[in-house]
């Protein structure tokens, strides 16, 4: 008897839903060893018409004009809205998304983008399929995400939520669970000071961690630069990800302080736990990962729109500090660096956000949703 399928939809137009995919992928192998198939498609990529099957080539450029992304952002941001927008595309879309479907059956299909559901769900008509929706954004969640027929929406805050009850989902579809991580986030991890030595970083100095994303955006050059200037004592790590023009730059500056830079790294969790302070964007996934390593976290950058909640989110629970400028950032390391005691408070605050098995609780329930389509096969209409 064949395996029953899970499929992950999914784009990159930001790093963050391929990575929750992949969390979740591996949840449910480590929860149910061998009894699922895993799918995950980028749907925009391979079966998008044009132009839409250029938006993960679109987006890193569009992500750096952050006064239209908000705009668009919130004029989209309303349920009549959203309908009113997928009306007027779904002729457009119509074909490709029943051929995806007809092309990857599925006992359960998976959305991790916002931008996917209402097409899919339109597209679905006359299969047996359950839908869930894994909402990837952390507090700022758009209207978009929500579909009331969906089966199961699982949101990663209280917060979420409430954005969703607002959307008109009924309170028995939602799941307060948390947000993806990749396993590797929440073993156990070597001593801080082997850590240490084992990437040649100096001990018995405090550690801060600077990490521009994947693609190394927030101007993280400049952060860099006024750290190295403003006499702190520390050492700093700086992770460039794929922005390979701030790597070598940053290598040609005259450092005052120990300093270590990397490019793109899969030993971020090791990275984390060695640190004591991480400076980042907002991105939901990254501080989620700071809180199970319970990093007080300092925000530089953010993008409008989705990202806006996740700093009031760290601020006002006093897990960190949202710091635009070089000035601010400088003064808030000082603090901490001064007095370890309000750093440490910070550290705590961080720790009590942190919801480590979220991504095994997600793999248990979308596999109650496998049980349910292959005990109570229906057809949807939409």
């Amino acid at each position: 008897m064949p395996k029953p399928k899970i499929l992950f939809l999914f784009s990159d137009t930001g790093g963050g839903h391929r990575s929750a995919a992949e969390a979740i992928m591996e949840a449910l192998e480590l929860e149910f060893p061998g009894r699922f198939q895993t799918e995950m498609l980028d749907i925009f990529r391979e079966y998008a018409p044009l132009p839409f099957n250029y938006a993960p080539d679109i987006y890193p450029r569009f992500s750096k004009l952050p006064r239209m992304w908000e705009w668009t952002y919130t004029v989209s941001d309303g349920k009549r809205r959203m309908r009113v927008f997928y009306n007027f595309l779904w002729p457009y879309l119509r074909r490709s998304l029943r051929q995806l479907l007809n092309e990857h059956p599925a006992e359960v299909i998976v959305s991790v983008h916002s931008l996917v559901n209402t097409p899919i769900m339109r597209a679905r008509v006359n299969t047996n399929s359950r839908f869930v929706t894994v909402v990837t954004d952390l507090v700022s969640t758009h209207a978009a995400w929500y579909h009331s027929g969906a089966d199961l929406v699982i949101v990663p805050t209280e917060l979420a939520r409430e954005k969703a009850l607002k959307s008109g989902l009924p309170d028995e579809k939602i799941m307060v669970i948390g947000q993806p991580v990749a396993e590797r986030y929440i073993q156990p991890m070597p001593d801080v000071n082997e850590i240490r030595i084992k990437n040649d970083w100096q001990l018995n100095i405090p550690t801060v961690l600077l990490v521009g994303g994947g693609e190394g955006m927030g101007n993280l050059e400049h952060f860099a630069i006024e750290i190295n200037n403003a006499g702190l004592k520390c050492q700093l790590i700086i992770i460039a990800g794929r922005n390979e023009k701030a790597r070598l730059m940053l290598e040609q500056v005259n450092w005052k302080i120990p300093i270590k830079i990397y490019g793109f790294v899969k030993n971020m969790p090791e990275f984390m736990h060695a640190a004591d302070i991480l400076i980042t964007k907002a991105g939901p996934g990254t501080i989620s990962e700071a809180f199970i390593a319970s990093l007080p976290v300092i925000l530089f950058s953010k993008m409008p729109g989705q990202e806006s909640g996740n700093v009031d989110y760290v601020v006002n629970h006093g897990a960190g500090a949202w710091a635009p400028e070089a000035e601010i950032m400088i003064a808030q390391l000082r603090q901490w660096l001064e007095d370890p005691s309000k750093m440490q408070l910070v550290s705590k605050n961080a720790s009590m956000l942190a919801k480590p098995m979220a991504s095994r609780q997600i793999a248990r329930a979308i596999a109650a949703q496998v049980k349910l389509s292959m005990d109570n096969p229906k057809k949807i209409s939409v």
